[in-house]
């Protein structure tokens, strides 16, 4: 009979990394690619000369490397979905009537 033998994936719960980049971040740089090369097809057919076109390309191309790295190291795996989220929390909650917390006299709708 024989034996099988099988590899463990000691990584199955980590999230994907890609040259330093965690997670969503390695959409984002995707994304900007993407962006960036419908920015160059758009500029060359508006008649900008090709090598214009190029400068401008790595330009921005470098900026946007630059920014989703920045991103992904101030803010980690998780971190900018949390700052997104703490942002959507109010910060003052206005009640204008008590009612609310007394069980008997609470408005009925």
């Amino acid at each position: 009979m024989e034996t099988s033998i099988y590899k463990i994936n000691k990584g199955i719960n980590r999230s994907i990394e890609f040259k330093g980049l965690k997670a969503q971040y390695i959409w984002y740089l995707g994304a900007g690619a993407v962006l960036l090369l419908v920015l160059f097809a758009v500029m060359y057919f508006i008649g900008i000369p090709s090598l214009v076109c190029v400068i401008i390309t790595v330009v921005v191309g470098a900026g946007v490397v630059a920014k989703v790295y920045a991103l992904s190291a101030k803010y980690g795996e998780h971190g900018l979905m949390k700052e997104l989220a703490r942002k959507q929390v109010p910060k003052v909650i206005k009640l204008k009537d008590r009612s609310l917390f007394f069980e008997g006299n609470a408005k009925k709708k």
